[in-house]
């Protein structure tokens, strides 16, 4: 018995052969190479496809950023049109927008249109396009954005994406259905003719996919809404899939700046990419190729680089290599150069910020503030912060509403209400990654205490308050290619935090002048109370013959003045035309006003910016001469709220065009104007 176990033992093992050898030729016939578009059809999720609701959103995202760029580069006022629809599945009846599945995403724009020879490798090929060598600022940088939705709804529905583009008039317009090789990363075409359509020019395009439609926070409508505030010059056309028409009227009537392409700055290129322009060098001198190659340099600063890499001038580009090209490029490095212009951005500016915050947020208080350029890698970037603060009138007692899911980042608003931070770069709205983005980083790590708004360690500061924060540069350091959040450079940082700061000084200063107004009002209604019977007595002490109604006037007007007039009405929002009488105009610039803009909120506040449009900062208003100059005496505030120090406020802008100035209230040192006369 035993020996047959052992035999049967021996057998089992005698079974077991161990996996034949791979040797390196059958290793090496295994590899192939794959493209960019298989590489992205099996990670997806990379570029903002990752959940249904959230690859809706980056179909309409894709579509409507390359439509603003391209009206924008071609010097025409955008208007887009963005329509949702629900696609039947099949044989199945049209299911309820909120319970759909599939989709069809068109916007169409009046832009300049595409060539017929482009359309179909701008809407098929990833990783093609015109944005990624060019150093100016634009909405997309990586030629993934449209071309990937449509791999998107070609993966999902299996339809192709429909194009019309027409490019002028008297051309006639093209119609397109393409789909993605993904093996080759080429365009399929299944449908190419021309066609009747009814606009002069623009391109239209619609995609099919599977996503899922939700109202709320990172949603669609969140999306277009914000597009609108960072991009007031643009008119938006909206048709939800429950069929409600929403617009977004024009509100500012002139394009922004057209940015500029520059060279790379010498501080913005590592050793390998100066290895391989050497190498390309059209140059026939490695000076030459120095102040051609680069912004900032100039021949003579470029020979005296040369000097002191001890490299000849004259040297031909393609012969410095190895020990003398690192040698050259730490020099480089070392060499005191002017920063890269600024040119090649175009900032929103601040009066556009304070109108698209006027248009869609109500409240109490608005700011804006613009920091000068700054760089990160030799890349020039420009940050902007805007700031509403309080709940309008109408929107202070909300009607309740049903209880519904919540969406992704969308939290329940309740009377511990935290402030809002709507995320932008290059004027594109970020709606996703929020807490590793350096903006929401920022706003955390500034302290909203000392403004006095309420905050907890390590959270968001609590009350009515949307944050507005943007950054506008050649190249915006995204964290991955779906272009949700900015990575955190030491830079950028610093100047988000600097304007938040800025933005917090002024709402500072707001705050506490409200609650000395507060305290005023209150002791002018408790003045009033007593204004009747103190009229009485002396009337009678005149036997009945004392004018009443002159005397109470008198007295009214006395306790109105004594507790700041028509100032703490202002301050208050009790006069029903915001302060300074500004239904129809802005605060740009310390120095003035100008421009027009929907009428405000009843009861709104608008604090003046302290720089304009193109980002520079003005200089302080000079001192006055020693006779003018000397500090008059303040007068005694009535109460405890007395010493402070008067200084200069900006004009402000009435509806009949006009300015007045007037003498503000603030601290000491201060550059914030919180007051104005009203005409």
């Amino acid at each position: 018995m035993a020996k047959h176990k052992a035999t049967a033992t021996a057998t089992k093992k005698s079974d077991v052969r161990p996996a034949p050898a791979v040797t390196a030729v059958e290793m090496g016939a295994r590899q192939r190479e794959i493209s960019v578009s298989e590489f992205f059809t099996k990670n997806r999720h990379l570029l903002g496809f990752d959940n249904p609701r959230k690859a809706l959103l980056t179909c309409v995202k894709e579509a409507v950023d390359n439509a603003l760029d391209a009206c924008e580069e071609a010097g025409i006022l955008p208007d887009v049109t963005v329509q949702l629809e629900v696609v039947a599945v099949g044989s199945s009846p049209l299911l309820p927008a909120s319970q759909a599945t599939r989709f069809r995403v068109t916007v169409a724009d009046n832009g300049p249109g595409i060539v017929r020879q482009q359309i179909p490798k701008i809407f098929a090929k990833l990783l093609y396009g015109s944005k990624f060598h060019r150093l100016r600022m634009s909405r997309g940088q990586q030629g993934i954005g449209i071309s990937a939705a449509g791999m998107y709804g070609q993966l999902t529905t299996g339809k192709p994406v429909k194009i019309i583009s027409r490019t002028g008039p008297k051309t006639s317009a093209h119609y397109f259905e393409v789909q993605i090789d993904t093996k080759k990363n080429e365009p399929l075409v299944h449908e190419n003719k021309q066609i009747e359509w009814d606009q002069p020019r623009g391109t239209q395009v619609a995609i099919e996919v599977e996503g899922r439609y939700q109202k709320g926070r990172a949603s669609v409508d969140e999306y277009l809404e914000q597009t609108s505030i960072a991009n007031p010059h643009v008119r938006l056309t909206y048709r939800t899939p429950e069929g409600e028409t929403k617009e977004y009227p024009r509100a500012y009537h002139e394009l922004p700046p057209s940015p500029k392409e520059i060279k790379p700055h010498p501080y913005g290129i590592e050793f390998g990419m100066l290895l391989k322009m050497l190498q390309d060098a059209k140059s026939h001198t490695l000076s030459e190729f120095l102040a051609s190659d680069f912004c900032r340099v100039t021949p003579a600063l470029a020979d005296e680089m040369c000097k002191a890499a001890k490299v000849s001038p004259k040297a031909k580009p393609r012969d410095i290599r190895g020990a003398i090209a690192e040698t050259l490029y730490h020099t480089i490095q070392a060499t005191k150069i002017m920063a890269p212009p600024t040119n090649c951005l175009s900032p929103i500016g601040e009066k556009a910020i304070l109108s698209g915050l006027y248009r869609q947020i109500k409240g109490e208080f608005y700011t804006a503030v613009s920091r000068p350029p700054s760089v990160y890698r030799g890349n020039p970037f420009i940050i902007e912060a805007g700031l509403a603060f309080g709940k309008a009138p109408d929107s202070a007692a909300k009607p309740e509403k049903p209880s519904q899911p919540l969406a992704e980042g969308e939290e329940e608003e309740g009377d511990s209400e935290l402030a809002r931070v709507i995320r932008y770069a290059n004027r594109v709205p970020l709606l996703y990654q929020q807490s590793s983005c350096a903006t929401f980083k920022a706003v955390l790590a500034t302290t909203w205490r000392n403004y006095g708004i309420s905050q907890s360690r390590g959270a968001l500061p609590a009350g009515p308050m949307v944050i507005f924060v943007h950054i506008a540069s050649v190249w915006v350091p995204f964290t991955s290619e779906s272009k949700e959040a900015i990575a955190e450079y030491d830079e950028i940082h610093k100047d988000i935090t600097l304007a938040l700061r800025e933005c917090g000084r002024r709402l500072g200063l707001f705050l506490r002048r409200r609650e000395r107004a507060a305290s005023e009002f209150r002791r002018r209604n408790i003045f009033e109370l007593y204004i009747e019977e103190v009229v009485e007595a002396c009337n009678r002490l005149k036997g009945g013959k004392l004018s009443t109604e002159k005397l109470k006037a008198q007295l009214q007007k006395i306790a109105s003045t004594k507790t700041g007039g028509i100032k703490t009405d202002e301050t208050l929002g009790k006069t029903g035309a915001g302060p300074e009488g500004l239904p129809h105009s802005i605060i740009v610039t310390a120095e003035g006003v100008d421009g027009a803009v929907p009428s405000l909120p009843e009861g709104s506040h608008v604090i003046a910016p302290q720089t304009d449009v193109s980002g520079e900062i003005h200089k302080e208003v000079k001192k006055p001469s020693t006779k003018q100059g000397r500090k008059q005496p303040a007068k005694k505030a009535v109460g405890k709220q007395a010493k402070i120090n008067p200084i200069t406020v900006p004009s402000i802008a009435t509806k009949g065009g006009s300015s007045q100035k007037q003498a503000g209230k603030v601290r000491k040192g201060s550059k914030v104007h919180l007051t104005g006369k009203k005409k």
